[in-house]
């Protein structure tokens, strides 16, 4: 039997991300889970935390049936999302994924792929539907 009670969902606020929101958000109505929604700062990056942290708030479930936590996080994104879902036994980390292969995964880096690989739980990693192209930086990054 599947115990999905906590989901973790990661958000750089891009079009990537809001694909896995959707995913996460049917999980959560699906088990009656909660859903703890995160945003890492960069340090050094555009925007400060109070922005951000309202940026955070304006994730809300329509469903208010879905509990929702927000949390800011500080640092560098993949090692924080390990982090917190091992701390607070986060069952399955939702997140979304730029998708990209060879060259460009080695020199851009994969926050998706590092989470999948070190995370303690299930990780399900959401890209967008083949066709759909999303600009080319994420809305974190266009300030």
């Amino acid at each position: 039997m599947v115990h999905v009670k906590k989901i973790l969902y990661p958000t750089d606020f891009s079009s990537y991300s809001n694909q896995a929101y959707f995913h996460a958000l049917n999980l959560a109505e699906t088990y009656g889970a909660n859903l703890t929604v995160v945003y890492v700062h960069t340090p050094g990056t555009s925007g400060d935390r109070a922005y951000w942290r309202g940026q955070l708030e304006q994730v809300r479930p329509v469903n208010p049936k879905i509990p929702v936590t927000h949390v800011l996080l500080e640092g560098d994104p993949a090692t924080e999302i390990v982090r917190y879902a091992a701390d607070a036994g986060i069952d399955v980390v939702v997140i979304g994924t730029h998708g990209r292969t060879g060259v460009d995964r080695l020199v851009m880096g994969s926050v998706a792929e590092r989470v999948m690989r070190e995370a303690p739980c299930s990780v399900l990693v959401v890209k967008l539907p083949r066709g759909v192209t999303a600009p080319e930086k994420p809305f974190a990054t266009q300030l």
